[in-house]
């Protein structure tokens, strides 16, 4: 796969996941607010990528502070600069926690850097660490798929919403991480992948990424998964998340909750593919987490052209919350968790 996501010394550049499948183009950020703009505007999306580019937009903004000369040189300044360009990183998109707690994690390194050997030393910390968040996410994944394909019985049709690999991740990822790896072991008959609207990230992203590695996947609206099941040709479910509650409740790409539903009715197993990075323990239940509403014209309008009449209004919200009692089970990269979610997630995050 192409990687999603590239550094290089004093830049980052993404994949631009608006453009595909019909061309492939990177675009290239030299300052932490082009990396903002890049997750707002979704040319990079999926819950670990937006956090690994939230990493990198740290860094650039700490090379920014230790190339502004004098004023480089106030402590409090600098200290200030960088907590104000991290809010502003974490602020593109509310509801992937992924996001948070890689500019955190960055950021709080950065910082105790900067106290101890300077600007230089930070910066030297901040690209380590955003590097190191990029590099473990891609073991995480592979180990996610390792555990999830164990769940996996042989000859099995499974179907994802949305897209959650390699191009939504640091590679391979994590629901189609799963799908990979038990492909591999020959589990997987066929892959389904319901379109995702409006963005169509399964139709032009998911589909894309199973035939690079020669998966054979088939492709429906979203409105048809019901009848597919109903003709006993979906044998489980496997989707990501941008954020899990304490109690085990899913913020994943709008869709999924239907999906959900729809497992429950037809008694098929309903998985969640996840790093413990997107879990949330300091919310209670799905309740709390915050639902981007993107822009009206996402669904009004198709590639610039209005599909809709004049004077009709969209909701569009970019995601839905999945109760944890409708989850069969949680894959991270410790293993797999059943219900009760809270008792268990409580033990794993530890």
């Amino acid at each position: 796969m192409l990687p999603a996501i590239k550094w290089e010394s004093d830049r980052v550049s993404f994949l631009d996941q608006r453009l595909l499948p019909e061309e492939v183009k990177y675009v290239t950020c030299r300052d932490y607010r082009q990396v903002k703009m890049a997750i707002k505007d979704m040319v990079v999306r999926g819950a670990p990528a937006i956090g690994i580019a939230g990493a990198y937009a740290v860094a650039l903004a700490t090379m920014e502070a230790a190339q502004n000369g004098p004023r480089a040189k106030n402590a409090i300044e600098v200290q200030e600069f960088l907590r104000l360009a991290a809010s502003d990183i974490k602020a593109a998109r509310p509801t992937a926690v992924n996001l948070a707690w890689a500019v955190d994690r960055v950021l709080n390194k950065t910082l105790a850097a900067f106290a101890s050997s300077g600007l230089t030393g930070a910066v030297e910390t901040a690209v380590s660490e955003a590097t190191a968040i990029e590099r473990e996410d891609l073991e995480v994944n592979r180990k996610i798929g390792e555990y999830g394909a164990s769940l996996i019985k042989p000859g099995s049709s499974v179907l994802t919403h949305c897209n959650a690999g390699a191009l939504a991740t640091g590679g391979f990822g994590t629901a189609l991480g799963v799908i990979r790896q038990a492909w591999k072991e020959k589990k997987i008959a066929r892959v389904y992948a319901d379109e995702t609207r409006p963005f169509l990230q399964g139709a032009r992203l998911t589909a894309w990424e199973l035939l690079q590695d020669g998966i054979d996947v088939t492709v429906l609206v979203d409105s048809a998964a019901a009848y597919l099941m109903s003709l006993g040709r979906v044998d489980a479910v496997i989707v990501g998340a941008d954020r899990i509650a304490r109690n085990g409740d899913v913020a994943n790409k709008i869709g999924t909750f239907s999906l959900a539903c729809l497992c429950r009715y037809h008694n098929i197993p309903f998985y969640v593919a996840a790093p413990l990075s997107t879990l949330d323990m300091n919310i209670p239940s799905g309740r709390f987490i915050p639902i981007e509403e993107r822009p009206e014209t996402e669904v009004l309008e198709f590639r610039g052209k209005m599909i809709a009449p004049k004077g009709a209004k969209a909701f569009n919200p970019s995601f839905d919350v999945t109760p944890a009692s409708l989850v069969s089970a949680i894959v991270t990269e410790k293993g797999v968790i059943f219900p009760p979610f809270e008792e268990n997630l409580s033990q794993i995050a530890r």
